[in-house]
């Protein structure tokens, strides 16, 4: 049903809550030290979300390319190829693909374009990420 479908922004939020035993997971003993307001933001000393956001993203990208290198390299890879790339999983970076794609713009104050009733281009491309899947894999790792 349609009831059922939540959106990136929710799934974030509730991903975010304390675990089901009620504690979550402890500070590291940096995050303890480290002065966490506004003032700080603003010096630089922590990093806007969809800063973090992106370079996860490119770190995720990344670790999914060269494993895919290795598995494109296997003995018999390329006879099952297709195969191999359907049943490829890329569910936790499309996760967060889909997080920046939504707040992105909203993170960045990024202005819209009157004439086209979308955000602007930022250096001149959109600031939307594409989606990985079997196409993604097969452009890169042709069959």
């Amino acid at each position: 049903m349609a009831d059922d479908v939540t959106t990136p922004a929710e799934d974030l939020i509730r991903r975010s809550r304390i675990d089901d035993t009620g504690l979550g997971e402890p500070l590291s003993e940096r995050a303890r030290q480290r002065q966490r307001s506004i003032e700080a933001y603003l010096r630089g000393e922590a990093l806007p979300r969809y800063m973090q956001r992106a370079a996860d993203i490119d770190r995720a990208v990344r670790r999914h390319t060269e494993r895919l290198r290795q598995a494109y390299a296997a003995p018999g890879a390329r006879e099952r190829w297709r195969e191999i790339a359907e049943g490829w999983n890329f569910d936790e970076v499309n996760q967060l693909i889909r997080e920046h794609n939504e707040w992105y713009p909203v993170e960045r104050d990024l202005p819209m374009n009157p004439r086209t009733k979308d955000y602007v281009l930022v250096n001149g491309r959109s600031y939307r990420r594409e989606l990985l899947g079997p196409d993604w894999i097969l452009q890169r790792f042709p069959a």
